[in-house]
């Protein structure tokens, strides 16, 4: 493995972010979401506090309408999803967290909290902002769904 100077920016993102991916996973299922995949997770971090379609967490995800219908699915069977109509377009649905899933999304968030102060504490406070306005500049150019 080559050293981290020499690892490309885009592993460099990817590390830490797996590794908060984790803990949060693991705090999930530590939390009674033992239920909740990955692939399942992410998708409910994409739900927007107004609701969702489905179209637009496929795309978000970067995954196939029917995958995000498959997971979509299950998450609805599972109590963390419910659907409703789109008050903007009476042929839509819009998804929607459920108490459940806003009990895993505060798990969620509060673990990823813990992570990014063990970050910061790790970094010290000025290189932490640094880091953090740098990753939000670079966002511009990268984030389409920003």
């Amino acid at each position: 493995m080559p050293a981290d100077d020499a690892l490309n920016l885009g592993v460099l993102l990817f590390v830490p972010y797996r590794e908060m991916e984790r803990r949060v996973l693991e705090a999930l299922a530590d939390g009674g979401f033992d239920d909740l995949t990955q692939a399942q997770a992410r998708l409910v971090a994409r739900i927007a506090p107004t609701g969702s379609r489905l179209t637009d967490l496929a795309a978000q995800a970067q995954i196939t309408k029917q995958t995000a219908s498959v997971l979509v699915d299950q998450l609805l069977r599972t109590g963390y999803l419910h659907r409703e109509p789109d008050p903007t377009d009476g042929r839509a649905r819009l998804l929607r967290l459920a108490a459940r899933g806003r009990r895993a999304a505060e798990l969620a968030d509060h673990t990823a909290a813990q992570v990014e102060s063990e970050w910061t504490a790790h970094l010290g406070p000025r290189r932490a902002n640094a880091l953090r306005a740098t990753l939000t500049e670079l966002r511009k150019i990268t984030d389409p769904y920003r």
